[in-house]
């Protein structure tokens, strides 16, 4: 495609795999385009690994607070700190990850069903040095506006600004563009105001490094059994409770185990970076249900904007309906949903909406 001769990230790979073996890519990403070159190992002779070279997507729409420059930085951070995260090395001044060989959990293990243990147990171990990783610790700058960083041990502060950053960059900055759809699936800016204010009870916890989206995508499986975490973009400081709410969320244990993992994980952060979290972890995870409800809509609408012909847009409209009233309901309470629409009423407001795009006339 021309698209992926001429952008930068491909150019890129292009020059670097210069009579290498043949680039895949682009890989499936919502952050990055991203093509996988072979290369020589560092200090490994004539070992050829491959490598992940990667640019962000141009014009990609922002769903959570990014705290770091780039995931590079994270990862370099994290050496010698949390084991099986991706190699770094530059070469002609690109920096490259490593490719990690192997499948995603959610491959093996989709969303939903159990999690071997000795798995759950290796995720559970990434957990726990993550939670020695204090801010002070680590020199990484933060790129974020400092009103973004709450005060270490600010657990209110520090959810009350993720849910500014969902009401300014997500609700409000796309009122314009998807004003009406929210409004026609019920979903209204007082919304804010419920998650504000129960944000203010919640108990202060010390600050540590989160992953902030470890879920079955970002977990590989190699083929020696361990697990290897990757996609760093969104590592942040704040509550360590919000990487549980966040893990819970995404990975749609059953009910059993996601118990099993609360538990293990209130064992991993101890006594004082577990307090209160059984009062709290129904709020953390009311925040990332509201908070999916914002972001699930704009990503449908877009992906049925992306179908250009309109009798295969049309065949798709039930099952996004249908997907976008589950995430509905699971948002419901803390968005102060009354009454959550119908699939068909759900399709019918996405039909309207598309109708009105001026990229559907």
């Amino acid at each position: 495609m021309a698209w992926e001769a001429t952008s930068a990230a491909r150019r890129t790979a292009t020059a670097l795999n210069r009579g290498g073996p043949k680039i895949e890519g682009p890989l499936k990403g919502h952050h990055h385009e991203t093509y996988v070159i072979t290369l020589a190992a560092p200090g490994a002779g004539t070992e050829a690994v491959r490598w992940k070279c990667r640019e962000p997507r141009q014009g990609l729409l922002w769903f959570d607070r990014r705290c770091f420059a780039s995931e590079e930085v994270v990862v370099e951070a994290l050496n010698g700190r949390v084991e099986r995260v991706p190699e770094l090395i530059e070469t002609k001044g690109v920096r490259l990850q490593r490719f990690v060989e192997g499948v995603t959990l959610g491959s093996r293990y989709r969303a939903g069903t159990a999690v071997p243990e000795p798995l759950v147990r290796q995720i559970l171990e990434v957990v726990r040095q993550l939670a020695g990783i204090r801010p002070a610790s680590v020199t990484v700058r933060c790129v974020c506006e400092p009103e973004d960083r709450a005060t270490d041990g600010d657990s209110a502060g520090f959810l009350t600004r993720l849910i500014h950053f969902t009401e300014v960059h997500v609700f409000q900055k796309h009122q314009d563009e998807y004003g009406a759809l929210f409004a026609a699936l019920g979903v209204h800016e007082v919304a804010f105001k419920y998650l504000r204010e129960r944000a203010a009870d919640l108990h202060g916890r010390p600050f540590t490094l989160l992953h902030a989206d470890l879920h079955r995508e970002n977990l590989i499986l190699d083929g020696a059994g361990q697990l290897w975490v990757i996609d760093w973009e969104l590592a942040i400081f704040g509550d360590p409770l919000y990487d549980l709410a966040t893990h819970l969320h995404l990975m749609r244990y059953p009910e059993p185990q996601r118990r099993r993992v609360t538990e293990l994980w209130r064992d991993v952060l101890r006594e004082e970076g577990a307090r209160g979290l059984d009062e709290d972890l129904p709020m953390l995870l009311d925040y990332k249900r509201a908070q999916s409800v914002f972001t699930d809509v704009i990503r449908a609408a877009l992906t049925l904007v992306e179908v250009a012909d309109a009798r295969a847009r049309a065949a798709r409209l039930p099952e996004a309906a249908r997907k976008l009233r589950g995430v509905l309901l699971r948002g419901a309470a803390p968005l102060g949903i009354h009454s959550v629409p119908s699939a068909r009423t759900i399709a019918a407001a996405l039909d309207s909406w598309l109708r009105k795009d001026r990229s559907m006339q």
